[in-house]
């Protein structure tokens, strides 16, 4: 089972990370400046990541796939890795549907 892993960047900000059950990161959010905000953004992939309109699939400019999870008002709430392959990263998005929805969260701040 996937969790959501909450640190603390070397700003201060906080950010987390959605793990599969294998420990592998599979999507990265941006810099909260409150922790609650960080759960916030937690709920919104929890949400969102069931709708595959949200999911904007892209190509880095030296061609690797990757994508990222945007909310109802279009705001990114989550970045995948860079893939290898498009069928990669579209078992990434796979990952996040099935693992986002009842993840556990490790808040590693506390």
């Amino acid at each position: 089972m996937g969790k959501f892993v909450i640190t603390t960047r070397s700003n201060g900000e906080f950010q987390f990370n959605l793990k599969a059950g294998n420990g592998q990161t599979i999507l990265t959010s941006e810099g909260y400046s409150t922790k609650s905000a960080c759960a916030n953004g937690i709920e919104s992939v929890k949400t969102n990541s069931q709708d595959d309109s949200r999911y904007d699939k892209k190509e880095s400019s030296s061609g690797k796939p990757y994508f990222n999870l945007k909310a109802g008002n279009g705001q990114i709430i989550g970045a995948s890795e860079m893939y290898e392959s498009t069928s990669a990263r579209d078992n990434g998005i796979a990952s996040v549907k099935s693992n986002a929805p009842d993840a556990a969260t490790d808040d590693q701040t506390a």
